[in-house]
């Protein structure tokens, strides 16, 4: 299984000499396997760049994830090339109570007014399907389960796994637990925690949203986003070997997350590196 990052960063794209090392687009994560169709986790500005070397490879089927709704998440989708292509059938999963439900949020984006292209326009096949947290699911060879997270509006993360290996991806969310309870106030985890150490247990890596510093998180509360701190203690917790901190702040320049790499670098147990557009990560066989 390997994945790689094609979008990196929270809230708004960012391009610019500030952010060129870490990159500056929104999230999108592609994770691949020999023999699997592609998957594509969120469609964010980075999607656009993913999409004409989709096109360039033989397969012709792929699973698109959404973990939710908000515009950071989407960006990309009616900028990604696959959705053009007729020889295409595409998966598109999201959280919903149903497949038509599903649809319909996604195309209140691609409506002829936020973007010219209505969905009923678009040329690829797509197949359009609801998931709930909680309820394990198979795209292909892929198993996949869903948590629900702590985000406004609601967003769910994945665990996804291949023969022996998983990766789990968790954007957005807030913690799971109070400043002072929980694993935040270093206690026994509650009850959604619980469920979250289930979800990353022995995990070959974790790509987490650390778009805030522990102070940041105790000012915006409410924002629906984590910090570092907290996702090393699930990570910990629950044996992941790696963590990925990810979803990195839009005012968040090069230097200030080359300090947070330099801050996070001799942690071991997990492993902690910082997300970069265009890094792949070979998780092995």
């Amino acid at each position: 299984m390997r994945f790689r990052f094609w979008g990196v960063r929270g809230s708004i794209p960012v391009p610019g000499s500030e952010t060129s090392r870490y990159g500056g687009n929104t999230s999108c994560l592609e994770v691949n396997a020999p023999g699997a169709p592609p998957l594509v986790l969120d469609c964010g500005t980075g999607a656009r760049r993913l999409g004409p070397l989709l096109l360039q490879r033989p397969e012709r089927e792929l699973h698109l994830l959404f973990t939710h709704f908000h515009m950071d998440h989407l960006f990309g989708f009616p900028f990604f090339a696959p959705i053009f292509a007729p020889s295409f059938d595409i998966n598109v999963t999201a959280p919903a109570f149903h497949a038509d439900g599903a649809r319909d949020r996604i195309s209140r984006y691609l409506n002829g007014i936020f973007h010219p292209v209505r969905i009923a326009e678009v040329p690829a096949r797509m197949q359009f399907e609801a998931i709930r947290p909680g309820r394990p699911f198979e795209r292909g060879p892929w198993a996949i389960t869903a948590i629900g997270l702590n985000h406004p509006g609601g967003a769910c993360g994945y665990r996804i796994e291949l023969g022996r290996r998983s990766l789990v991806y968790i954007t957005d969310t807030a913690p799971l637990s109070r400043p002072g309870e929980g694993m935040a106030g270093g206690q026994r985890p509650n009850g959604r925690e619980a469920q979250m150490l289930a979800l990353f247990a022995n995990a070959d890596a974790v790509v987490f949203d650390t778009m805030f510093t522990l102070s940041d998180y105790l000012e915006k509360m409410t924002w629906g986003h984590s910090y570092p701190e907290y996702a090393v203690a699930l990570c910990r917790e629950a044996g992941a070997k790696r963590l990925f901190l990810f979803h990195h702040a839009p005012d968040a320049s090069d230097d200030d997350l080359d300090r947070l790499a330099e801050t996070w670098a001799p942690h071991v147990n997990p492993l902690v590196e910082l997300a970069r557009e265009g890094d792949e990560i070979d998780l092995g066989d």
